[in-house]
């Protein structure tokens, strides 16, 4: 691996352009090259950010030798085939959350990722917030006591429109693979995977869920309550109770900045850590660590995280009657 490390970006959508600004603020990490299904859109993204290259097709910028990690930012469905493709080139990959659009497809890139000792993380932005490490250490040193229970919201109020990808099933619409990973994330951070899951909810007329209430249930008592939503707004709240206080996580809690620390019979305490940039550069310094240290897992992000994550939402989508399924022509 270069000292350098070179990144293409794959799916030049709404969360590349938001992310692209972020790679100012860590050293060693430059992008160099964009794929587009539209080699208009490859074009003009790649002008607009200063890229090298613009590639018209996925299995363009895969093939390219002076790339050494990808992020993906297409639709959820489209993630699977594009990080098998990838691994099998070698290219280390960042994948947007949720990592894909089923539990089966998450298997199979992670199993293939460590057949192949290729480097793969989910680009779960929350666990890198500075913050939220905080909080981690908090939790580990015992400062609540034993963690109990966790509850963590998360919803914006989007009008139907059948045409948008957030309500396309195929797209991989729906609140629980764009906003549910979150809440869940955050669960297994702290509690780890459940034994349980039981789901309420609402769909929209194109199948895709409109809403959702997760109990996650684990056998020695603990819980986590999760809610999520395209249909109505949640403030983006999160708490995590112990046996000795309990944790606030200022909204919004998927990239928060400030914590309140309520001990039991001492006055609560704030803590407040600024984000590097607007919350992305954390998670592209984390990866761009790693592989310069030869690593293929995050320690914070870790493979099996993701899994147990995309097993809860798998669950959760069952239950609901939400049939997911990857897109194996996206390279086609």
């Amino acid at each position: 691996m270069t000292a350098e490390i070179r990144w293409g970006v794959v799916g030049p959508g709404r969360i590349a352009e938001s992310v692209m600004g972020d790679f100012a603020h860590v050293p060693g990490a430059r992008p160099v090259a964009v794929a587009s299904r539209s080699a208009e859109r490859a074009h003009a993204f790649a002008q607009r950010h200063g890229l090298e290259r613009a590639h018209g097709s996925y299995a363009e910028v895969i093939a390219d030798p002076d790339v050494d990690v990808l992020y993906v930012a297409t639709p959820h469905p489209q993630h699977a085939a594009i990080a098998l493709a990838a691994i099998e080139a070698g290219k280390a990959l960042l994948v947007e959350k949720a990592f894909t659009a089923t539990t089966a497809g998450a298997a199979e890139v992670i199993d293939r990722a460590r057949d192949r000792g290729v480097f793969v993380m989910e680009a779960m932005w929350t666990r890198f917030q500075p913050v939220v490490g905080a909080l981690r250490h908090l939790v580990a040193d015992g400062a609540i006591g034993e963690v109990r229970s966790v509850q963590a919201d998360l919803g914006v109020a989007r009008d139907y429109d059948p045409d948008d990808r957030l309500f396309a099933l195929e797209l991989g619409g729906g609140a629980l693979l764009d906003l549910g990973v979150y809440v869940v994330s955050f669960a297994q951070m702290l509690l780890g995977p459940p034994d349980t899951v039981t789901v309420a909810g609402s769909l929209f007329p194109t199948g895709a869920d409109a809403e959702a209430g997760l109990l996650l249930g684990y056998g020695d008592g603990r819980s986590a309550t999760l809610t999520t939503s395209l249909r109505y707004a949640l403030p983006g709240q999160a708490r995590v109770f112990g046996t000795t206080g309990w944790i606030d996580v200022l909204p919004r809690f998927h990239h928060p900045q400030t914590i309140v620390l309520h001990r039991s019979g001492a006055e609560p305490e704030t803590i407040t850590r600024p984000q590097a940039g607007t919350g992305y550069a954390h998670e592209l310094a984390e990866v761009t660590e790693c592989l310069r240290a030869g690593r293929t897992e995050s320690t914070v992000m870790p493979l099996a995280d993701t899994l147990a994550v995309q097993a809860v939402l798998g669950q959760a989508a069952d239950q609901l009657g939400i049939r997911h399924a990857e897109d194996t022509a996206v390279l086609d």
